[in-house]
């Protein structure tokens, strides 16, 4: 029997070089996405408030508070964005999480701690979306956007690797000085608003009523298109933004399910990293002076996940790559009832590794669906919304199981949970592209190249699709699915 002929890899599209504009927006992001998500105190808050004499019922009510607020201040912080523009809100945020991280220097109570949270919220919920909008944008603005899937996975794990780095430092440095966590904390949030502040101004999309620079007025492009409307919605009111970013998800299924979908995986490592992160150890028997040495492995791991998002195989396409890597994150959680401390420190790590796979390319589905005319940092937010909604709705179930002992129950129910969302995420794709047709159905497959690579264009809707109608929006399917 002759051996099979290999198969032909169809090569890729070069990438638009990055102008020096581009060059700079992307590298300050680095410096940005590093220094503001820098949080010293994070391996260490918990003991740091039992030192202040908090109860655990006290620390898990904050943290249950933190969630609630973080959803609530998505609203108006999403239509900010879009009203001053997201540089500014970037400012905004960066000011606001250098207060944050302060507030418990100058009180280490209770209340100290829940306005540190309270303001971390804030200044988090600032920033979500209008990070992404911004890079997103002044990408596109510089005709440079096949660059957006590799900037902001290496920003991430630029941001991973400086916590593998500054984490084992926490605890000498508390020795010499107590608050030293939440200084540093502060110090870093402040050289954030200094990477904000030297971010260019963009042209118009990025702040209303900005005039585009000569050399770009003769452009047409889709992001100068979407410029122009958010710059004249800059002017209205900032409920008529809200109405526009829900009429657009409401009229978009392909982003309303994109953004369900990625529910899944900012549920699963939201809790599984931060709430469940030390009773998973603790009840392997795990001591507390070496979670931070599993907690710098884990980051490790996350951060090569998010800087190589092309690893992933052309085989399956973006979309599937999310769900596979949900149902992996299931996998991880189901796994670790069953071994030993090294089992469970590798599971963890792998869990890291696969969130920090589906990140960047569950970021960039989102932005490829939000349609050219929607004002995005608010559609953004309200993706926001719903992920931090559903993760209060989880902390109120994890305390429950934690406080009754069911730890193990816990990670058996969330991983079934996972698959039955994807399960059912599928089906609702399935039926969808049935009902568009081949064409549509191909459009919303996306492209079958490595995530975040430039796909190619198909000529013209399929010649089975019966009417005008379904041709136009198989058409509408396929623009927002990034074909």
């Amino acid at each position: 029997m002759s051996p099979r002929p290999p198969r032909a890899r169809r090569p890729r599209p070069a990438a638009t070089p990055l102008t020096a504009t581009a060059l700079r927006v992307v590298r300050l992001n680095y410096g940005f996405q590093l220094l503001f998500n820098l949080l010293w105190w994070m391996p260490v808050f918990y003991a740091y408030q039992k030192d202040a004499g908090l109860s655990d019922s006290q620390i898990f009510g904050i943290q249950s508070i933190y969630y609630v607020a973080f959803c609530l201040f998505e609203i108006p912080t999403g239509l900010i964005a879009d009203r001053i523009g997201t540089r500014n809100c970037l400012r905004a945020g960066a000011v606001v999480m250098t207060l944050a991280n302060l507030a418990p220097v100058f009180s280490a109570s209770y209340t100290g701690f829940l306005v540190h949270f309270l303001a971390i919220a804030a200044g988090r919920s600032l920033t979500s979306g209008a990070a992404s909008a911004y890079l997103y944008d002044a990408l596109q603005a510089e005709r440079c956007g096949d660059h957006y899937l590799k900037a902001e996975g290496t920003a991430r794990a630029l941001g991973l690797a400086a916590k593998v780095l500054c984490w084992p430092l926490v605890g000498p440095l508390m020795a010499v000085a107590h608050p030293a966590p939440y200084v540093l904390s502060a110090l870093s949030a402040a050289g954030s608003l200094v990477c904000v502040v030297l971010l260019p101004r963009l042209a118009p999309q990025g702040e209303p009523g900005r005039t585009p620079a000569p050399e770009r007025a003769g452009k047409t492009d889709r992001s100068a298109g979407a410029g122009a409307v958010r710059a004249r919605r800059g002017r209205g009111t900032s409920l008529r933004e809200a109405r526009a970013a829900l009429r657009c998800i409401a009229s978009s299924p392909w982003l309303t399910l994109v953004m369900v979908q990625g529910v899944a995986v900012f549920t699963l490592s939201r809790i599984c990293q931060v709430n469940l992160f030390q009773p998973i150890l603790l009840a392997q028997g795990i001591a507390e002076s070496s979670h931070g040495g599993v907690l710098a492995a884990m980051t490790v791991a996350e951060a090569v996940g998010a800087a190589r998002p092309q690893w992933l195989s052309r085989r399956f396409t973006p979309v599937t790559w999310v769900s596979l890597l949900s149902l992996a994150l299931a996998a991880t959680l189901a796994g670790m009832t069953f071994g030993g401390p090294w089992a469970v420190v590798a599971l963890l790590c792998l869990f890291a590794a696969a969130t920090g796979f589906a990140y960047p390319v569950q970021r960039k589905l989102v932005n490829d669906a939000v349609p050219a005319d929607a004002p995005r940092a608010t559609v953004l937010s309200v993706e926001s919304i719903v992920d931090r909604a559903v993760c209060a709705l989880a902390a109120i179930g994890v305390g429950a199981y934690l406080s009754a002992g069911r730890l193990d129950a816990l990670l058996w129910h969330s991983a079934l949970a996972t698959v039955l969302l994807m399960g059912a995420f599928h089906l609702v794709l399935r039926r969808g592209t049935e009902r568009y047709g081949t064409a549509a159905a191909a459009a919303e497959r996306g492209p079958g190249d490595v995530p975040g690579e430039a796909p190619e264009r198909s000529g013209s809707a399929d010649a089975t699709a019966p009417t005008d109608a379904v041709r136009a929006e198989s058409r509408d399917v396929r623009t927002r699915a990034g074909v």
